[in-house]
Formats: structure tokens, C-alpha cells, sequence
């Protein structure tokens, strides 16, 4: 056993100890004869590593009913609500649990990904799943602006994951002109992947805002003149790299984007994945326009989407 392995095996009884025997530090510590401070430490590795995965099945009401009126004021298919305490993990860990749902449904389908914090943490969070009956496509490029390969798409971390086939898309998020993704869009393997997308059963994505944080920016695909430039025609988000506005309205296309298309909202699954009040125009303008039929979002988030209306 290599000492990196021994550790983890410590790290994994100090979890155990933890959360299943409910031992405090103290008593973790004098039970694997270490000190408190290391007793901390071994518990805080274990969940880095992905051992320790908690997942609360008992409903909240007041998440249900909101999840339910959504549905109903936006005519959604599927509206799940975390609550509004810890809310970035607990909209990651409503994703998990829709991923896992799907990925375990026994006819064969194609689930596509986009791209996001929220999505890359929900991946994280699933276990091993044997589905090679399904097909995963990417719907944004793999690719961030200086050629290495984009921190925030989640196909990568999926695929060591599940056995189902992944199927990338090689190409950046946003081109650096529209002749480059012509050409990047007439590869035959870029050209698979996009027919595979745009056919695809379900698609989870995450929606990008336009404020001083926005994910184009931060992410180096956009200058923050343009991001000013879209937000000045009436913006209020971005679905795979695409502007919309508060009524759901796509803006004229920027012809350097390189996403896929998503599949049509009539036929296919299509969730957004949202948290914060960053996201508030963003997630009613893409409700209101059609443009998805599902949401994941915090329970603060759900409160202000039905005070706003449909309209």
C-alpha cells in the first residue's frame, strides 16, 4: 500500500467516525490516536476526495410548492427547488439527483451537457454509473480562449464517471472570428457531435448572466465592452454563449459563436440550472421565452421568478 493510499484509507475512518459513528473531533482524534487539528484535516480530505456524499431525501414543503407553481405559471415540465440555505450546493445536489435519473433509465437516449459551476459540482457529486446505453454530447466547446481545455465543462469530468460514450465538442465557446467557427463547424467530427446535440432526449445547462461576474467574461470570451455593447440592446443573459433578453428574445446571433444547437424545447428535456440573484433576468427571460421547460434553482430565486410573472 503506498503511503498516499494509507492516508486515504485514515482519512476514510476519521469520515466514517464522523458521520456514521457521530464521534466529535476530539473523539476521532483519540480514537485514531492523533491530534484534533489532524482528526479536522482527515475528515475535510475525505470529502475533498469524494468519499463522504450526503444526500437529504426529505422533502421540504415549501420548496415543493414553490417547485409546483413554477411548473404551472411557466408551463415547465420539471421545476425542482433547493432551499434557500446553502444554496449553490443544494441546487449542485437537485442536478445529481436528476443526472442519476436520468443516466439510469433503461432505454438507450442522449443526454447533452452544457457548461457552468453549478453543472461541474453536480457531476461531482453523482457516483459510478453503468449506462452504456446512452450517448453524452457536449454542447459548448471544450476549449477556453488560450487553447487549454475549458475548467467549466462538465463532459470531461462525466466520462470518468459513467460508461456511457462522450463525444466532445472541439472547439472554443466563442470563436475568434465567424470564418474560424465556419471552419471549426465544417469538421466532420464537430459536425457528428452538433447533429448529435441538436437530437438529443434531454440537456442540462447553465444560464450566463451579463453583470460584472458574467461567465463570458470571466471565462475570457467576451471584453467587457462587449458585454456592455449586448447589455445596452437589451440583454439580460446568455444561453451557450447566444444573448436574450427579459422576454426570452435572442438578440442577433454573434456569428463567432460556436455552440451546438439545443435540441427543440417541444420534443427534449431542456434544464437550466440556476442560483443567486446574478441569475434573476437571465432565468425569467429564458422562462418567459420558452427557451428551456425545466429549472433546478434556490428557493429565493423560485420566491422572485412568481413574483414577476410570466410576462
Amino acid at each position: 500500500m503506498t503511503r498516499g493510499g494509507d492516508r486515504l484509507d485514515q482519512a476514510a475512518r476519521a469520515a466514517w467516525l464522523s458521520w456514521v459513528a457521530g464521534m466529535t473531533q476530539d473523539e476521532i482524534a483519540r480514537e485514531l490516536g492523533v491530534s484534533r487539528q489532524t482528526a479536522q484535516r482527515l475528515v475535510a480530505q475525505a470529502m475533498a476526495a469524494g468519499i463522504v456524499k450526503v444526500r437529504i431525501d426529505h422533502p421540504l414543503a415549501e420548496c415543493l410548492d414553490l417547485g409546483a407553481a413554477l411548473k404551472d405559471r411557466f408551463g415547465l415540465q420539471l421545476a425542482e427547488v433547493a432551499p434557500a440555505a446553502g444554496a449553490p450546493a443544494g441546487v449542485a445536489m437537485q442536478l445529481a439527483a436528476l443526472l442519476e435519473t436520468l443516466l439510469a433509465r433503461p432505454e438507450p437516449k442522449t443526454l447533452a451537457l452544457g457548461t457552468g459551476r453549478t453543472l461541474r459540482a453536480a457531476v461531482a457529486q453523482i457516483g459510478r454509473v453503468d449506462c452504456p446505453q446512452h450517448r453524452v454530447v457536449s454542447l459548448t466547446g471544450t476549449i477556453a480562449p488560450d487553447g487549454s481545455a475549458a475548467y467549466y465543462n462538465a463532459l470531461f469530468s462525466l466520462s470518468e464517471k459513467v460508461t456511457a460514450p462522450a463525444f466532445p465538442l472541439i472547439l472554443p465557446v466563442i470563436a475568434a472570428s465567424a470564418e474560424e467557427r465556419a471552419a471549426l463547424h465544417r469538421q466532420p467530427g464537430n459536425r457528428r457531435v452538433m447533429a448529435m446535440a441538436a437530437a438529443a432526449d434531454a440537456a442540462l445547462i447553465g444560464l450566463g448572466d451579463l453583470g460584472p461576474e458574467a461567465p463570458l467574461r470571466v471565462d475570457g470570451f467576451l471584453t467587457v465592452a462587449e458585454i456592455a455593447r449586448l447589455v445596452a440592446a437589451g440583454a439580460v443573459g446568455e444561453i451557450l454563449g447566444h444573448a436574450f433578453d427579459i422576454q426570452g428574445r435572442m438578440l442577433p446571433r454573434d456569428d463567432r459563436v460556436a455552440s451546438a444547437p439545443l435540441p427543440p424545447a417541444d420534443r427534449a428535456l431542456i434544464v437550466a440550472a440556476v442560483h443567486g440573484p446574478a441569475k434573476r433576468a437571465a432565468t425569467l427571460g429564458a422562462l418567459r421565452g420558452g427557451l428551456v421547460n425545466g429549472v433546478v434553482c434556490d428557493q429565493d430565486l423560485a420566491a422572485w421568478l412568481l413574483r414577476q410573472g410570466r410576462a
